[in-house]
């Protein structure tokens, strides 16, 4: 008897414990124009690996003033703008989001420091499921923007 009711509690904290993305991160890095630039920017591709979407809705780090969620967007003019994306960044279940140059990235405005060839970044993303993932981020400099790939896959 004691049994069943044991297995009818796991059954159900089963059945109403929410399906959690798994999150991974690769190929980050961090980059400011020039040693004395004002602002910079982290870039990565985050895979999700679980069955559920999932968002990164914030970032955090200690390196600037502010860090914001951005994304690049046509004025329609042939200029770009790069805009605040507040709602964050949908993590398709099983697919991956690339926050690259010219599109989705992370901004650090109002840095404290330079941010120099070598030197990492310490970032905290947030996620609706997957919650908080501490990185340290390599500052790379020489790395050139990657050319004729996606954002999104998978989902």
């Amino acid at each position: 008897m004691m049994f069943k009711i044991l297995m009818a509690g796991v059954a159900l904290l089963v059945s109403v414990a929410p399906a959690m993305a798994e999150i991974t991160i690769r190929d980050a890095y961090a980059r400011a124009a020039s040693p004395k630039a004002k602002a910079g920017a982290a870039f990565m591709v985050i895979e999700n690996s679980g069955a559920a979407a999932d968002r990164l809705v914030s970032a955090t780090s200690t390196v600037a003033h502010r860090v914001e969620l951005h994304t690049h967007k046509e004025t329609g003019d042939g200029l770009m703008q790069m805009l605040e994306v507040e709602e964050g960044f949908v993590i398709p279940a099983g697919g991956a989001h690339a926050l690259q140059r010219g599109g989705d990235h992370v901004m650090f405005m109002g840095l404290k420091q330079s941010l120099l060839q070598g030197d990492t970044v310490e970032v905290i993303l947030t996620f609706e499921k997957a919650g908080e993932i501490a990185l340290e981020i390599p500052v790379d400099l020489a790395r050139k923007p990657a050319m004729g790939h996606g954002q999104t896959t998978g989902g």
